[in-house]
């Protein structure tokens, strides 16, 4: 556990806001990915040393607007952009693929996140849940493009990893759309209580967010292919950094963060630390950043 200290007592102090307003100079941009054009927020001196935000599913860029400041900050250019099929990317997906697919694929979202790093040069990265899982196919694909990796709330397992999930694990084998049903029914009626501004940004994006590509996701996790050992052999240091109150039991997140030769950070939140934890997050990453250096 972290110990009470300045990060701590900031986050503690943190107020609900608007969540769709980054800090000022943010730069807006469109870029032109394999799946159709991502939605992309970016902040900092453009030579400074690159971080990468990646959303999970049903998030989007905003889930980081908290890490912005505080990285770039530390002289870090920190970005983030919208999944495929999510909030201002709704419009991407695996019809605009050569040739077209039918649903979204890890494969899918792996290009992406490599043309977004291919667009800047190796990068600091984050996978927040779902993209947690894609973070770590894109770095056993293209290890030059990482500089460190941070896996924030992912899954630390394989297979059907809801079965994995505290509570709901023995009764979490039903379809994809059902389960995405459970998911979306439980963020859209708030059941972890987040403040209003927070929990009306989310309804907002679920709004526009593509049900189909909700569901292909859900389904991908469902079965997860086992990369740890891949993972492990890309000589760069890695953290994984959860809540104590995370879907997954934290003797998980240890065991895989022993496969894989991890650091564990563990605060004291639930699945979504960038949001009620930036400070601490923000300055284990800053550790880890200079272990890469």
């Amino acid at each position: 556990m972290t110990t009470i200290d300045d990060a701590l007592q900031r986050d503690l102090a943190l107020p609900d806001f608007d969540w769709r307003v980054f800090p000022q100079g943010t730069e807006r941009d469109v870029f032109a990915a394999p799946s159709g054009g991502l939605a992309r927020v970016r902040l900092g001196q453009p030579d400074a040393p690159r971080v990468v935000l990646v959303p999970g599913v049903a998030g989007s860029k905003e889930d980081f607007v908290l890490l912005f400041p505080v990285l770039v900050a530390a002289g870090f250019r920190v970005e983030s952009y919208d999944l495929a099929g999510h909030y201002e990317s709704a419009a991407a997906g695996p019809q605009h693929l050569d040739p077209p697919r039918d649903a979204y694929d890890y494969a899918l979202f792996v290009d992406d996140l490599v043309a977004i790093l291919d667009d800047g040069g190796p990068a600091h990265v984050l996978g927040y849940s779902f993209a947690g899982l894609v973070t770590e196919l894109a770095l056993v694909a293209r290890p030059d493009l990482f500089r460190s990796l941070t896996l924030m709330s992912a899954p630390p397992a394989t297979g059907q990893v809801f079965r994995g999930v505290k509570h709901i694990g023995p009764i979490s084998d039903m379809s994809p759309h059902r389960a995405a049903g459970l998911i979306l029914w439980g963020i859209r009626y708030n059941l972890n209580r987040t403040p209003p501004g927070r929990i009306a940004f989310v309804r907002e994006r679920l709004a526009v967010t593509g049900r189909s590509c909700i569901d292909d996701v859900v389904g991908l996790m469902m079965s997860t292919p086992d990369f740890a050992d891949d993972v492990a052999a890309v000589g760069i240091p890695k953290l994984i950094a959860v809540g104590d109150q995370d879907l997954w039991p934290q003797a998980q997140h240890e065991a895989y963060a022993a496969r894989i030769g991890a650091r564990v950070a563990t605060y004291p939140t639930g699945h979504a630390p960038c949001e009620t934890a930036p400070h601490q997050l923000a300055r284990d990453m800053l550790q880890l950043f200079a272990a890469a250096q």
